[in-house]
């Protein structure tokens, strides 16, 4: 290799760059972000324009000073503070930016933007813009030859999503279209990914479902338990989905000087949960789940009446290898086991989760 850029290349990178990308690098110019960051860590965003200064209690800091500038320099308020200039992040932008609704936490964002594969050129729709937050990671996700479609009930929310979005790449981006209104109302079809950050998600199933392509992913944003329960049951029940996924992520800061190596005292804990499904081909039935739920989980002859939330059928709980019982004998507290549970002959205390005392393990 010659280290020289092939001529087909070189057209490429001469082309125009990706809406955004002029305000991510390059020497500071008027309209840039830049975040400036104190000896104590403290941080503080400016817009930089000629002949204007940031005042701090420390001094202020000319506007010039900055323009013109690399990145990573290192300025001098009146007051003889120094403060080290950088670009924020879109993360930094995220946490410090206008607020309508509450913002999807860089953590969620980056692992809707991986788990729900959203790629270049992807077609995306989006319910509840919120702040924009999560807008932002997932047009810089699509790129200028992909499709945003978001939809937000509150059209004040929609406007502060707007303005975040457009403060963000700096202008308005070619691949976002913003609706205020319901996604319930949509028509769209042939996307690729769903994405719901909404008070109920499992109201709008069936519309995500018929948006979809078969293949897409479906990604639900929620923040309490009864609502993972409520969105995971209603992909089950709705048939048209592969078994959802659920999961949540926590992130922890350490504290690394010399030897002292240490958790931090503080930690991004629980912000949401996150769950992901397969949209199924039409007409096509997922395989039944092999999983024996846990003994509780369903209330007392559910399991055998109407058998929701796409359980396979209780029959086909039971060990295939070990000939089940022409009977259902009584549990251990004189119940009889739902059909399908029956207990099978050899290792009775293994088919039914028996410990060696009779009691339910």
């Amino acid at each position: 290799m010659s280290g020289e850029i092939p001529p087909d290349l070189g057209a490429i990178a001469a082309g125009r760059a990706p809406t955004g990308a002029a305000h991510r690098r390059g020497v500071f110019t008027k309209g840039d972000r830049v975040q400036l960051t104190d000896p104590k860590g403290r941080r503080h965003t400016v817009v930089l324009e000629p002949g204007k200064q940031f005042h701090t209690h420390r001094g202020a800091i000319p506007h010039d000073d900055l323009l013109g500038q690399p990145e990573g320099i290192v300025v001098h308020s009146t007051g003889g503070t120094d403060y080290l200039a950088l670009r924020p992040l879109l993360a930094d932008f995220v946490l410090s930016m206008p607020r309508g609704a509450t913002v999807v936490y860089p953590k969620d964002a980056a692992a809707i933007v991986m788990y729900a594969d959203v790629f270049p050129g992807a077609r995306v729709l989006e319910a509840g813009a919120g702040s924009g937050a999560l807008s932002c990671a997932l047009l810089r996700a699509v790129g200028d030859g992909g499709r945003l479609v978001s939809y937000e009930r509150r059209a004040d929310f929609a406007e502060v999503a707007r303005k975040n979005v457009e403060a963000f790449f700096g202008g308005p981006h070619p691949a976002h279209t913003l609706h205020v209104g319901d996604l319930g109302e949509t028509s769209e079809k042939g996307m690729d990914r769903v994405i719901l950050d909404m008070l109920a998600p499992w109201e709008v199933v069936g519309v995500a479902a018929a948006a979809l392509i078969p293949g897409g992913v479906l990604c639900a944003y929620v923040a309490t338990t009864t609502q993972l329960s409520r969105i995971v049951e209603t992909l089950r029940e709705h048939g048209g989905f592969a078994e959802p996924a659920a999961w949540e992520t926590m992130m922890r800061d350490w504290h690394v000087e010399g030897l002292a190596v240490r958790p931090g005292h503080r930690m991004v804990g629980h912000t949401g949960f996150l769950v992901t499904a397969r949209k199924l081909a039409d007409g096509v039935t997922a395989p039944p789940r092999r999983r024996r739920p846990a003994k509780g989980s369903y209330p007392a002859g559910q399991l055998d009446q109407d058998n929701p939330s796409g359980l396979a059928d209780p029959a086909s709980l039971t060990d295939s290898s070990s000939p089940s019982s022409p009977s259902s004998p009584p549990g251990p507290s004189g119940a009889a086991v739902p059909p399908g549970l029956a207990v099978p002959s050899g290792e009775p205390d293994r088919a039914v989760g028996l410990d060696e005392a009779g009691q339910p393990d």
